[in-house]
């Protein structure tokens, strides 16, 4: 039984944290050099077909899309072409300076530094296979 207050296992749901993004990416080459220079992250696994990152408490896995279909089969894995359908966001203390960071390393933003209606500044770019980050303070 629970105090007020207290959350039960039940209330709390089944989902305890996202344990890893995994994103399809057309030439695993490019996609590990680029996440190797821009997030600076350990690889904490990588191989043939695939190359993963430790983003604290998240995984970022990127995987060949050649291996894609046998972890979403019967649905289609997307073609970069069809557009953005989600964005990852990172916390930064700093969008400016990590925005000059990412100029450095000849990363071209879609947009931003700016700041948005609520109430944060946000700046967005796109890996090699076309995946949308933010960052965000």
């Amino acid at each position: 039984m629970t105090t007020p207050g207290e959350a039960s296992a039940a209330d709390a749901g089944w989902a305890t944290g996202v344990a890893a993004v995994t994103l399809f990416v057309d030439d695993i080459d490019a996609a590990r050099t680029f996440y190797t220079t821009v997030f600076a992250k350990p690889l904490v696994h990588q191989d043939d077909v695939s190359a993963a990152f430790d983003f604290g408490t998240t995984v970022v896995n990127l995987l060949h899309t050649a291996a894609a279909p046998e972890l979403v089969d019967p649905a289609p894995v997307a073609a970069p072409e069809a557009g953005a359908r989600m964005v990852l966001t990172v916390g930064v203390d700093d969008v400016d300076a990590v925005c000059e960071q990412l100029a450095a390393l000849g990363v071209k933003l879609l947009n931003g530094p700016m700041d948005r209606p609520w109430g944060i500044r946000t700046a967005s770019f796109q890996d090699p296979s076309g995946h949308v980050w933010e960052i965000a303070h």
